[in-house]
């Protein structure tokens, strides 16, 4: 039986690092990509056998060659997630540069490279984890704005495909707050753990949805955010 195989870009910590872990629990193959070298090959120690590590910057002018490579090195895959992203609640240039350099560039660089492997096969799946602040502009401009990016573009990557006549299945995952690094700030409610998260997400993949709330509560969460006037949600 050919066993399933798996990419996880930025999978050196939270969401990421813990779907590593859930797909190879669920016999996958599994490629995992991030800055960190060292943090890789504890997963590999970890992990210990089908798992392939590569250091990818998704802003670094390298970073398609390099999972071009990685694909190359697993003779092709099934699924590519796309888990790499930041935001800072700290307002400069520097910080709203890098947030549109990962989130928007850095995963728009990946996603080609996993919708051109797609093409090619004739099949594939790619997950892009959005947020639940794509749905509204919020007071750290650039990370909302780029999720919002992230979702519309995997949006416009499934109509391509269905145009295009291809089994590519593109999923949406949009989680709300998650204990990683990113999630920062006084307020936060209904956090779920990276593991919770990771498997909610995995649930979503088999079922091969086109769109998740991670975790499913934030349904209603998006459903206020769409609907709310703006001099209620400018209090929120």
């Amino acid at each position: 039986m050919l066993k399933r195989k798996a990419i996880v870009i930025g999978a050196t910590s939270g969401i990421g690092m813990e779907l590593v872990r859930v797909l190879h629990h669920n016999n996958y193959v599994v490629g995992a990509t991030g800055r960190r070298l060292s943090l890789l090959r504890e997963i590999k120690s970890e992990l210990k056998d089908r798992i392939h590590i590569k250091e990818i910057d998704v802003t670094n002018t390298e970073a398609q060659d390099r999972l071009q490579s990685l694909i190359r090195e697993m003779d092709g895959v099934d699924m590519i997630v796309i888990s790499a992203g930041t935001g800072d609640l700290n307002v400069n240039w520097e910080t709203e540069k890098q947030t549109i350099e990962t989130n928007v560039l850095g995963f728009t660089s990946m996603s080609n490279v996993a919708f051109q492997h797609f093409s090619r096969k004739g099949s594939g799946h790619l997950v892009g984890i959005s947020s639940i602040g794509a749905i509204r502009g919020g007071a750290v401009p650039a990370y909302n704005a780029s999720k919002a990016f992230v979702a519309n573009y995997l949006q416009g990557l499934r109509l391509l495909a269905l145009k295009q006549g291809l089994e590519i299945t593109i999923t949406d995952i949009q989680p709300g707050f998650v204990d990683t690094q990113m999630a920062k700030g006084s307020g936060l409610f209904w956090v779920a753990s990276p593991g919770k998260a990771a498997l909610q997400i995995y649930s979503a993949i088999r079922r091969k949805r086109k769109h998740a709330y991670v975790t499913k509560r934030w349904r209603a969460i998006a459903y206020l955010l769409k609907i709310l006037p703006d001099w209620l949600y400018h209090k929120l």
